[in-house]
């Protein structure tokens, strides 16, 4: 590809100049300025040497650069509003990829315009970018540009994603303090018994007498801790947390694994409500928009996150295809309760299916948000008694000699 910059009028007369045009040679590129309606004035080769000694750092920010999930709400949003205020498809995208901000996902759109210029269609430049436009996106752009509701369903898309962002958001506020709390206590603890109770240890040698059980215990561990037996510890930690993600890199270990996760005291209820509200919040958007239902299933089935949800939904694509009902797997299903698969019943017999999934999951939603407000109340206490209670142990195990010694001085 070779870049160009033009000054060229359009049926106004307005004068447009641009820089970064690419095209496979000068006579393609000519051919392209045409075909957009436009009166070319002048046409150059952008020179190499100019590319050097301009370096551009946003080809370099590219590389390293993600692509997040605000920065698609946002494009999305965008992007629908000027379909829907009739601006043709590439001038959206030359107005999106000169607005955007984030360095790589202005590379892709300038990509995708180019891509839309030789004639691809949009779900097909789009499909170019998997790691950043997944097949659910994919599909979903496809049944806009058959069904020519593309606005629609690029608003559709972008409450998806808000959603989902909600729920993560909802997801890491139950699990942050917990996590944060456990690290902190750690910590602590570790530091008072290998840099505090080494000291006490020394005063207590010196006085003489026998240290009482439980202080000998702690300076014990304190020992094995500053000793080499701390690394091969952490070798042991480093190797069994490898086994762990080899093992859920499988099928069968997977699927194990996150239906033990499903059953724990305390997080297995929300898990299991937010694998609900997944499973039909995506699935609702998905027919909703157009999407046959069998590719949605198998959209879904990707996209679950949970090895339990997938092979519950790849049984409900099996029943399907041979002519059954959605419901009737669901109901088999210990994932699902009872009340999900009676409102599905009811949006499959009345023709509904996307409003009734899409009123499961801001059931679910509420749920969730309510589920984690109890959550995060019930475990601060619960994490500031863990966390009192081992740093109270190391203070007892030093306090307790100094009892010893007064009951050797009375």
């Amino acid at each position: 590809m070779q870049k160009f910059t033009y000054k060229a009028r359009d049926d106004k007369g307005n004068l447009i100049t641009e820089k970064g045009f690419y095209a496979e040679n000068i006579t393609i590129a000519r051919e392209q300025l045409l075909q957009k309606g436009l009166w070319i004035i002048e046409l150059k080769e952008e020179s190499k040497t100019a590319d050097l000694l301009n370096f551009e750092l946003d080809s370099v920010f590219a590389k390293f650069a993600g692509v997040s999930l605000k920065d698609k709400v946002i494009f999305c949003r965008q992007f629908s509003s000027l379909v829907n205020s009739g601006v043709a498809m590439l001038r959206a995208m030359t107005i999106l990829s000169e607005q955007c901000e984030n360095p790589k996902l202005k590379n892709i759109l300038r990509d995708i315009k180019e891509r839309l210029e030789q004639g691809s269609s949009l779900s097909d430049a789009f499909s170019q970018y998997p790691e950043v436009f997944d097949k659910l996106f994919i599909s979903m752009i496809k049944a806009g540009e058959t069904g020519g509701i593309l606005d629609d369903v690029l608003m559709r898309i972008a409450a998806f994603m808000e959603d989902k962002a909600r729920l993560n958001a909802q997801i890491k506020s139950a699990l942050t303090y917990p996590t944060v709390v456990t690290v902190l206590a750690v910590i602590i603890f570790v530091v008072m018994l290998t840099f505090i109770l080494p000291k006490f240890s020394q005063i207590f040698s010196k006085l003489g007498g026998e240290l009482p059980a439980y202080t000998q215990f702690l300076i014990n561990i304190s020992e094995l801790l500053r000793s080499y037996w701390a690394l091969v510890f952490i070798a042991g930690i480093v190797c069994l947390v490898w086994s762990f993600k080899k093992i859920y890199s499988f099928e069968k270990g997977k699927y194990i694994i996150d239906a033990l996760t499903l059953k724990l005291p305390l997080f297995g209820p929300l898990l299991q409500k937010v694998s609900v509200a997944r499973f039909t919040r995506t699935l609702g958007t998905l027919i909703r928009s157009g999407v046959p239902i069998l590719i949605s299933l198998e959209i879904v089935q990707e996209s679950s996150g949970n090895a339990v949800l997938s092979r519950s939904v790849g049984e409900v694509y099996e029943e399907i295809k041979q002519g059954g009902a959605l419901y009737s797997k669901l109901e088999e299903s210990p994932l699902f309760p009872p009340m999900v698969t009676s409102m599905i019943s009811v949006g499959e017999e009345t023709g509904e299916l996307d409003n009734m999934l899409n009123k499961v999951s801001d059931f679910y939603d509420a749920e969730i948000e309510r589920t984690v407000e109890a959550l995060t109340s019930l475990i601060e206490p619960l994490m500031m008694v863990v966390l009192g209670g081992m740093i109270g142990a190391v203070i007892v195990g030093m306090y307790l000699p100094m009892f010893a010694i007064f009951d050797q001085i009375n």
